[in-house]
């Protein structure tokens, strides 16, 4: 198959600031691999947390352009591990061809990537909507844009971080959950919790550095907010040292590298009884929606970085009463924002909330 890679830059409507860093734009890469006349699409969103950059993706993927054009988007699963043994890491370039492999898929037997999956879409946990770290009244402001959002995402780990989840609790009337990415010490960790239980918090993700496991442990024993581990979960080989540590992890396709490898990680948190949580980075459509078709796997989803920016380049996913919805159409069941072809058709989604009680397992 002949692949193509095409970097490109899209810029959130507000800077996107978390306990770490800070971005007014985001450059990813798109990534098309042709075979028999078909295109399939796919989105590399990397993060330097995970060592990668729009400049390591361009070039990891050149270093796999053997491996990639040697094989087959038919054979994806067996691709999907040969470009891990070639070139570890790199998730969100390798997690690209992987998506667009499914999307070609999806394209040649003409149905959703969720049908070849196996993945019914009877139920659709409702997205959160992320509310950025900003001045405490700002990031109240904001729950005014989160629309028919069913919940709000909060992002703490700073000075202040009280004061905005307090503020927002007021004006907010649909259940919270909070991010801290790592911010937050065991000390301030703890106290911070007795606020979150007071005002009702669904879940707490990652609120302390990702290698403090006995942190996190101490935690989960002290509080009845599920915890979920996002950064101190990258593959489904942490399941195993993550087991009663945290109540769950959040899944994203950048840090498994494939799809094959989400659903390894959903599987392996099932049969440790953890809650499992679906993420993204700020990408596009094209992205998200290749996590979309995972959602009606897990307990929760936070699949909103193609609502965060102003300058979508896709088109095709559905927002609709707070979830987020693949098309229908075949593959991934996006196409270019340009496109003068007709967005409709596909199959008849019915939407049922999922997860709303959720607790701990």
């Amino acid at each position: 198959m002949k692949l193509r890679v095409v970097p490109f830059r899209i810029h959130p409507r507000h800077a996107f600031t978390i306990a770490r860093s800070s971005h007014t734009w985001y450059d990813n890469v798109r990534v098309e691999v042709e075979e028999e006349g078909i295109t399939g699409f796919g989105e590399a969103a990397p993060s330097a947390f995970y060592g990668e950059t729009q400049g390591t993706v361009l070039a990891a993927l050149e270093a796999l352009r053997p491996a990639i054009e040697e094989g087959h988007p038919d054979e994806v699963r067996a691709l999907e591990g040969a470009l891990e043994r070639r070139l570890g890491g790199n998730g969100a370039a390798r997690s690209a061809v992987s998506a667009a492999c499914h999307d070609w898929r999806g394209k040649r037997y003409g149905a959703p990537l969720h049908r070849l999956l196996g993945a019914g879409i009877a139920t659709i946990p409702p997205t959160s909507f992320t509310i950025a770290i900003a001045a405490p009244a700002e990031m109240a402001a904001r729950v005014a844009e989160a629309g028919e959002f069913r919940r709000l995402k909060v992002k703490m780990g700073f000075e202040g971080d009280e004061e905005a989840i307090r503020r927002i609790a007021q004006v907010s009337d649909v259940p919270l959950r909070v991010d801290a990415n790592a911010g937050w010490t065991r000390s301030s960790a703890l106290r911070k919790l007795d606020l979150l239980e007071e005002l009702g918090v669904e879940l707490v993700e990652q609120p302390l550095p990702a290698a403090d496991l006995e942190g996190l442990a101490a935690l989960r024993d002290a509080s009845s907010i599920p915890v979920i581990a996002d950064e101190s979960c990258v593959t489904a080989r942490d399941l195993a040292r993550l087991a009663g540590v945290v109540d769950g992890v959040n899944v994203k396709l950048a840090k498994a590298g494939s799809i094959g490898e989400a659903l390894r990680i959903i599987e392996g948190a099932r049969a440790l009884g953890m809650l499992v949580m679906l993420g993204c980075m700020i990408e596009s459509t094209l992205g998200i929606s290749a996590a979309a078709h995972l959602s009606p796997l897990v307990d929760y989803v936070d699949l909103d970085g193609h609502l965060l920016i102003g300058d979508d380049p896709f088109t095709g996913l559905r927002l609709v009463d707070g979830c987020v919805l693949p098309s229908g159409e075949p593959g991934l069941g996006v196409r270019p924002a340009d496109s003068r072809e007709d967005g409709g058709g596909g199959e008849d989604i019915h939407v049922e909330e999922a997860g709303k009680e959720r607790g701990r397992p």
